[in-house]
């Protein structure tokens, strides 16, 4: 829903303005899971639509960034992944990079996780895309830390206490610059499991 705008909208909008226009995006959403390392590779990937029963407004919004079979072989290089044609912009991506830069002018290519590998070799796999960042190429990474929609209260109402403790506890470690708290997030709350399923 973030995607039709509100307060994170507003926040990523501020965000595009004040980086202003990258030579390229490596997004990596927490919707494409591959066995294996995936990154797209077209040179006009599909906006894909990976969920259900939400507004016809949401199902119908496009974001037609390019791009960039380049940049796609140059995160392949320094991470092995495969190049593919398979996936396209889930909404992962798209719904967060539709306010950052509107104009969908940005080449952007999508970075899978790997059901294969866990918390901390994703985080030392992280490190090897560091030469993006002095290419001009932004890395960003999208998701929320509580995402257990079989428990969502679509009416709305006060959030779960389980899941204000893990929220809270995520944002400590990152502010405090805890990457060993964040690796073994199932530790940081006692029902961490329940906010990440």
């Amino acid at each position: 829903m973030n995607a039709l705008g509100g307060p994170f909208a507003e926040a990523w909008r501020t965000l595009g303005q004040d980086i202003g226009k990258p030579k390229g995006v490596v997004m990596v959403s927490a919707h494409w899971e591959t066995r294996g390392l995936g990154v797209t590779a077209q040179e006009q990937p599909e906006t894909i639509h990976d969920f259900g029963g939400f507004p016809p407004e949401l199902h119908a919004m496009q974001y037609p960034a390019p791009g960039s079979p380049a940049l796609a072989n140059r995160v392949a290089e320094l991470t092995g992944a495969v190049t593919t044609t398979q996936w396209g912009l889930d909404h992962g991506t798209w719904s967060v990079l539709t306010h950052v830069w509107p104009d969908a002018d940005v080449p952007v290519v999508q970075l899978s996780l790997d059901r294969t590998l866990d918390a901390r070799a994703h985080y030392e796999l992280a490190k090897r895309l560091r030469p993006l960042r002095d290419e001009g190429v932004i890395i960003a990474g999208s998701g929320d830390f509580v995402h257990n929609l079989r428990t969502w209260k679509r009416a709305g109402g006060e959030p779960y206490d389980w899941a204000v403790d893990f929220n809270e506890a995520v944002k400590r470690a990152f502010v405090a610059g805890d990457h060993d708290a964040l690796i073994d997030w199932v530790h940081l709350a006692e029902q961490a499991q329940l906010s990440v399923p």
